[in-house]
């Protein structure tokens, strides 16, 4: 008696759904409370079902085919099955049974565990891992492709400016090198995809951005589509670029005016939220914390679910060919996770669809200010060229030789040591790229400027690294200059640090 009173306290209190059924009728002979609970019925009513009643059609029949081969002694593994709960509500549970003998009668003793929560968390984790691989797929191929644009842009610029006498060449100069200026933006944008792009991070007023987008937004999207934007109170602030989050902004809404070829009406707000404990839904999980959430709500065609799940994919589209490059939703899942901040997607074929950006709030102060720009004048001064990519080398050369500085130029960071070992002269400016092959421009920077502190160090490269960059952000008092660049970009660079103005 007392074995018996134990296995039904066990019985009776099981986390998991325990079931017997009739093999024959395939009726439901008895059950415990956390099975009713996980379909959603009472006792009395959950007695009254079968298997047809729990289950999808497709998922019945494979069930039952199941069940099947319990007679020959072989037990039922059914991972991942589809249930259906008493409001129709889908569900997925892992379903073992056997095949047993109680009081001379066999049945069929099942468990039902709900693994919905699992698989969705495990389904969020692999596409998290997708976007990871793919981000840095993306940023290893903007990094070559800098190196190969900041040749063709540089030479390009520097040939279109000697053909003065000879305007024909010259536009057909012009017209390489504004392709080289449209595959850049291609690149950063791929940059900003694998969160690998420089940021210049200033506290700021997420809602002041917006108001200031506001009539450039309608001018952008047409007058067949209302955009409504909500005033919002006093805000938390947060840390980010504010050319960046308005980057977000634009491209949510070009893509919320594309969705909407009838017109339609574009909401925009913003507010303050705090979320107590984690929350699902995002291409990765939104953590606990205190956040300011930026909603973009469109009435247009939406999504639906495959789609949905390839959104922030660079160069997946669903517009016509030529019409669209698939990196505006990229864009913006690198600058927001890169600003330390996570998107929420929510549509529906006909429903429109709701894009939430959520960025951290910070408590420091406000910060303003914006560098005041430097004239490109000659130099005499002694710059130290490092880099790899010996046309890129070539190129920085004959670009500050022009300005008249003095060039010094080596392949790697070894090589550069042992030239400021032998130069007896003084080196005015470290311009060093960052990734590369032995000693990376951080460590190369270090070990020269520890025997000649007075060297300036100006960083250059095609995407960040962490060795030298922390979480892809310039840190304080880092010049850095991102390929592919101009060669008045670099001129005016290398002069900001030998006047003491970089940040």
């Amino acid at each position: 008696m007392a074995s018996e009173t134990r296995y039904r306290a066990l019985f009776e209190n099981a986390a998991e759904g325990i079931i017997a059924i009739d093999p024959d009728s395939k009726r439901f002979q008895f059950f415990n409370p956390a099975l009713c609970a996980m379909f959603g019925y009472a006792p009395d009513e959950f007695g009254r079902l079968t298997l047809a009643d729990i289950h999808p059609k497709e998922a019945l029949e494979k069930l039952l085919d199941e069940i099947r081969t319990l007679t020959s002694g072989t037990p039922l593994v059914s991972p991942a099955t589809p249930c259906l709960r008493k409001d129709g509500t889908p569900f997925v549970a892992d379903v073992h049974g056997s095949l047993i003998e109680i009081a001379d009668r066999k049945v069929i003793f099942g468990f039902f565990a709900d693994v919905t929560a699992r698989l969705r968390l495990e389904a969020q984790f692999l596409q998290a891992q997708k976007m990871e691989a793919v981000g840095r797929l993306a940023g290893g191929v903007a990094h070559d492709f800098n190196n190969l644009l900041t040749v063709i842009q540089g030479y390009g610029e520097l040939l279109h400016a000697s053909l003065a006498d000879d305007p024909e060449r010259r536009e057909s100069l012009g017209e390489i090198v504004k392709a080289a200026e449209r595959a850049a933006a291609l690149t950063r944008q791929l940059l900003a995809f694998s969160r690998q792009q420089v940021l210049e991070m200033r506290i700021l007023d997420v809602g002041a951005v917006v108001a200031d987008t506001e009539k450039m937004l309608k001018r952008l999207i047409g007058e067949d589509v209302e955009v409504v934007v909500v005033k919002p109170a006093a805000l938390g602030r947060v840390k980010a670029d504010p050319g960046q989050i308005e980057q977000v902004v634009l491209n949510l809404a070009v893509n919320a005016r594309d969705a909407m070829p009838g017109g339609g009406s574009l909401t925009i707000s913003v507010d303050s939220v705090t979320e107590p404990a984690p929350l699902e839904g995002f291409p990765e999980i939104l953590p606990a914390g205190r956040w300011v959430r930026l909603t973009m709500e469109d009435t247009g065609c939406g999504m639906d679910a495959e789609t949905l799940s390839h959104a922030f994919e660079p160069f997946f589209t669903t517009k016509e060919r030529g019409k669209g490059t698939g990196l505006g939703l990229s864009t913006v899942y690198g600058i927001v996770r890169q600003s330390g901040g996570f998107v929420q997607v929510t549509s529906g074929p006909g429903k429109g669809t709701a894009f939430r950006v959520y960025l951290p709030r910070s408590d420091e102060k406000k910060t303003s200010g914006v560098r005041p720009s430097v004239r490109s004048r000659q130099g005499t001064e002694t710059v130290l060229v490092v880099e790899d990519e010996a046309a890129v080398r070539n190129l920085v050369r004959a670009v500050l030789e022009r300005k008249g500085y003095v060039v010094f130029v080596a392949h790697d960071g070894a090589a550069a040591l042992d030239l400021v070992d032998k130069h007896t002269g003084a080196i005015h400016v470290l311009l060093t790229d960052v990734v590369m092959p032995g000693m990376n421009g951080r460590e190369q920077a270090e070990r020269i400027v520890k025997d000649h502190p007075g060297v300036r160090i100006l960083y250059m490269s095609g995407y960040m690294d962490d060795a030298v960059m922390r979480h892809g952000i310039v840190e304080s008092g880092v010049a850095f200059l991102q390929k592919p660049f101009t060669p008045l970009a670099l001129a005016r660079k290398v002069r900001e640090v030998l006047d003491g103005k970089a940040v």
